[in-house]
């Protein structure tokens, strides 16, 4: 057997970074989500977010790959926010997204960055998070929305 442990920061931005996503159901989003990666046999081990966009750190099984796992996230939670209705003007998650290698060390430190979504975003915009996380991981070319 093999045992293979693959962390991934994942960050999903809405459609052209529209502050489209409803705050008062967040809750339920991210528990639909967590149903999505755990029948996907993976491990969900912190997911916030605000109106325009959200963070995951993610156990990815052997058997999915990171395309197709964002893939079905992306599909399938925006087939049930419109369903839902909560978030009217929300019109899809961006083409774009962006996933980080993460050691199991950096673990908790990236679940705390996860979990103070809110409190970080009364300082720095997400734009401007956006591109600091990227340039931390060495890609110079920030992506402008889509």
């Amino acid at each position: 057997m093999s045992y293979v442990i693959q962390l991934s920061h994942i960050v999903i931005n809405t459609k052209n970074r529209e502050k489209t996503l409803s705050q008062d159901n967040k809750t339920d989003l991210f528990k639909y989500i967590w149903g999505i990666v755990t029948n996907k046999n993976c491990r969900l081990y912190r997911i916030n977010g605000i109106e325009n966009h959200i963070h995951m750190l993610i156990g990815i099984h052997q058997s999915i790959s990171l395309m197709e796992l964002v893939r079905e996230i992306k599909r399938s939670s925006s087939i049930w926010i419109k369903q839902l209705g909560n978030s009217p003007k929300f019109d899809g998650w961006s083409k774009e997204y962006a996933a980080f290698s993460v050691s199991w060390e950096a673990k908790d430190s990236v679940i705390n960055y996860i979990k103070n979504q809110e409190e970080h975003h009364r300082v720095i915009s997400f734009d401007d998070e956006y591109k600091s996380i990227l340039q931390q991981h060495e890609i110079n070319e920030y992506i402008s929305p889509q």
